[in-house]
């Protein structure tokens, strides 16, 4: 599994646990371990600009995903059918400014809701969305699963710092 990170945001951020997430959401959700994914981190002004440009809403938002390849339901996300070569998942976009003010209207720190942003987003690129009630549902408990099932890999059992529908914007 290949996952570049690249924090062109001016913010310092822990890349390591987000890498360990992604890569933890990944390996949970069956992902094909030849997969590629890529996690650009960008300041206000430039989501801004994206949000403008691919979701023609206004303002920043505090996570964007673009995916790449269309998934093969029947083979799991990530599937080549050529065998080996790496298949393209996308780039998860994540805007840490963003992620502040939403982890302290939340009350969790804005590593916590990076976190939850990078499986947020990885989610939307395996397909998963939240347009309607049920949708929202089942994405945002799968969401929820996944960030317990990290926490518990690196040994930390209690998630009442992580709500239940946490504070992603409407993107």
């Amino acid at each position: 599994m290949s996952i570049e990170i690249s924090n062109e945001s001016g913010h310092e951020v822990n890349e390591t646990a987000l890498l360990a997430v992604a890569r933890n959401t990944l390996d949970e959700m069956g992902v094909n371990p030849m997969a590629e994914l890529s996690l650009l981190l960008v300041d206000i002004g430039y989501m801004a600009e994206l949000n403008h440009r691919w979701m023609e809403k206004t303002g920043p938002t505090d996570v964007l995903a673009f995916p790449m390849d269309e998934l093969d339901a029947d083979r799991g996300p990530g599937a080549d059918e050529d065998g080996p070569e790496p298949t393209l998942l996308g780039d998860v976009v994540l805007c840490p400014e963003v992620a502040e003010r939403q982890a302290k209207v939340a009350g969790h720190a804005t590593g916590d809701e990076l976190m939850l942003l990078t499986v947020h987003g990885i989610l939307h690129l395996l397909g998963y969305d939240h347009a309607e009630p049920e949708e929202e549902r089942e994405m945002f408990g799968l969401q929820n699963r996944l960030i317990s099932a990290y926490r518990r890999s690196i040994g930390i059992l209690a998630v009442a710092d992580i709500p239940l529908k946490p504070t992603i914007s409407d993107h």
